[in-house]
């Protein structure tokens, strides 16, 4: 198997077998990008350990519980990504409610533009699907949008919001991000995340900052 290491601007490709850390990252690696492109109904196992490149029996190893225990460890670790870029981006915008809106923005468009607007969010794609998923992997993606939204609340509030200001901002924030890429799919085009940055801006930003 060919593995690539970047390092600074060049790549190098060293073969070796995979190793049982790579078969399980793999998988949920491929699952992720699956979950994304196609939605959770219409990935199967058989599609998942194909291009993951892992053995059936290595799967089983890892994931017992089959393509829900794939999925639970698939949504967790998008949320996990997820937030890392949320607290960069809030981290590069501290107190400015207005910076750190456009850049979100600007970010989840860029995102949009690399994967050839093939990606939607893991999260709004399985819940578009709750008939088809247990209760554990409900709750794992409401908790996701909880625990990503709460973020940008945080920056809101340091930024000046009231409480429930920030809460509400944030709430409104998250939905015209997944709205925008929903868009953004069907057009294939980034333009509705700059018009939706800066109805944002001025629904969100607190009376000081006009």
């Amino acid at each position: 198997m060919a593995i690539a290491i970047a390092a600074s601007s060049e790549v190098c490709y060293v073969w070796r077998m995979p190793r049982k850390t790579d078969a399980r990252a793999n998988a949920i690696a491929t699952a992720q990008r699956l979950f994304r492109i196609q939605g959770y109904t219409a990935t199967g196992l058989t599609q998942i350990i194909a291009e993951s490149g892992a053995p059936k029996g290595s799967f089983y190893f890892h994931f017992p519980r089959g393509k829900a225990q794939l999925a639970e460890e698939a949504i967790d670790h998008y949320v996990a990504s997820r937030i890392a870029v949320l607290r960069n981006i809030s981290a590069d915008t501290a107190g400015d409610a207005r910076k750190f809106i456009r850049q979100i923005f600007r970010t989840f468009a860029a995102e949009m533009v690399a994967s050839d607007f093939q990606y939607g969010c893991l999260m709004q794609n399985l819940a578009n699907e709750l008939p088809a998923l247990d209760a554990e992997l409900t709750k794992r993606v409401a908790r996701g949008f909880v625990d990503s939204t709460e973020v940008i609340a945080q920056h809101f509030r340091g930024c000046g919001f009231s409480p429930a200001h920030a809460s509400s901002a944030a709430s409104a924030l998250v939905a015209a991000l997944e709205g925008a890429r929903t868009i953004a799919r069907l057009e294939r085009a980034p333009s509705v995340f700059k018009a939706l940055a800066e109805v944002s801006v001025q629904r969100c930003s607190p009376p000081e900052q006009g």
